[in-house]
């Protein structure tokens, strides 16, 4: 039997490292989440785990441009599972709510609130949130099949966005399940009645499983 390759244990155990920061400032916040700790959780000790990320600020930052990355490339695949028709728009919706109300989101907030206090911190997390924030925003415009060109459309996708991030807060210290899926129902009702899609309209379905790879090269 042979060994696993150095570089791939390598690979593996920083990306162990990352999903457990992810988890830990998750559940555990700032405050306790060491690099000790995260080392602890992923099984590896803390010279390991600063042979890879030297610094507590290094090791927060890939987790969170990582996990993000996967997260909308997920997004991505997911698209195809997305009704057409009625229901698509409160489908959409629904899931941009649920990217601000999971994990990733929850210790993305413990990163920020940090940063706002801490100067070196956050000027590394404002290129990360700007463009996290461009990211969601085309995928956002995909998803429901609108033309960003068109200014009202465009600034009813940020809303729905801040929508969804202010959702995303308000289920931090509660479940808001109930409340949240009501709001959701009627935001995509009211998306809908401002923005119907004509026939002549490129479907939504196409534009949603479309590479966007190329653009998001182009917005960085």
């Amino acid at each position: 039997m042979t060994s696993e390759p150095k570089q791939d244990r390598s690979r593996v155990t920083r990306r162990h490292l990352l999903e457990e920061t992810i988890d830990c400032l998750a559940e555990q916040g700032w405050a306790a989440t060491t690099v000790s700790l995260v080392a602890q959780r992923a099984g590896v000790s803390r010279g390991a785990a600063q042979h890879h990320f030297p610094t507590r600020e290094d090791l927060f930052t890939a987790a969170l441009e990582v996990m993000f990355e996967a997260r909308m490339e997920q997004a991505r695949r997911e698209a195809t599972d997305l009704p057409t028709g009625a229901g698509r728009t409160e489908a959409v919706v629904s899931r941009l709510v649920e990217y601000y109300t999971g994990t990733l989101f929850k210790a993305a907030l413990q990163v920020w609130t940090a940063a706002a206090a801490d100067p070196e911190l956050r000027a590394r997390i404002l290129p990360l949130e700007e463009r996290f924030g461009r990211v969601a925003h085309r995928t956002a415009v995909e998803h429901l099949g609108f033309d960003d060109g068109d200014p009202i459309a465009h600034g009813l996708v940020q809303a729905t966005l801040d929508l969804a991030r202010g959702l995303g807060l308000a289920d931090v210290l509660t479940d808001d399940s109930k409340r949240r899926a009501e709001v959701v129902r009627n935001w995509a009702a009211q998306l809908d009645a401002a923005l119907p899609r004509g026939e002549s309209a490129e479907p939504p379905c196409d534009r949603a499983t479309r590479d966007v790879s190329g653009a998001e090269r182009g917005g960085r």
